[in-house]
């Protein structure tokens, strides 16, 4: 009976582990997606920036040759 007992509890501790060890890599694979998101979009804020200041270099030019 105590083998029993002994087993059950190793079997059950040792699901635990593989449940945490899942958490965390779940956890680190969104930590990484979000991560690659906020690049991706740091990257489009900077093309709009350079397309905003291509637009006033060009209204800027604009209203000099007037």
């Amino acid at each position: 009976m105590r083998h029993l007992i002994l087993l059950f509890t190793i079997a059950t501790l040792a699901g635990c582990g593989v449940e945490t060890a899942t958490t965390a890599a779940t956890g680190a694979s969104i930590k990484k997606q979000e991560v690659e998101e906020g690049k991706r979009t740091q990257e489009r804020a900077g093309q709009r920036i350079e397309q905003m200041q291509e637009q006033m270099q060009q209204r800027a030019q604009q209203a000099a040759d007037k």
